[in-house]
């Protein structure tokens, strides 16, 4: 799925026009992006959770070359699925394999 496809499904389910889904949906992105940035966390009881974490330096092997890199730390985002999104997924997910 595409965001243009992402923005038409919010619209319809929620009645806006695409273009006011679509600035809707950006702006839900970018206050996820801004806390993120800040270092903040998020959570969307049953949905999930968005957070950041450290990421310690490591070396790596590039496959290529063999040649060993360092790869610094860095700061990566995080999603911890909630209980309800699991329970969705792992339904809809039963329902849709077919039995031989």
């Amino acid at each position: 799925m595409t965001k243009a496809d992402f923005i038409s499904q919010v619209a319809q389910l929620s009645g806006l026009t695409k273009k006011d889904a679509g600035v809707a949906t950006d702006a839900v992105i970018a206050a996820i992006t801004d806390l993120l940035a800040k270092g903040d966390s998020i959570s969307f009881i049953g949905f999930g959770t968005f957070s950041t974490t450290e990421r310690a330096a490591r070396t790596a092997r590039v496959p290529s070359t063999g040649k060993t890199i360092t790869v610094p730390a860095t700061k990566v985002a995080k999603f911890k699925v909630g209980k309800n999104l699991k329970e969705a997924v792992a339904k809809k997910a039963g329902t849709s394999k077919k039995k031989k």
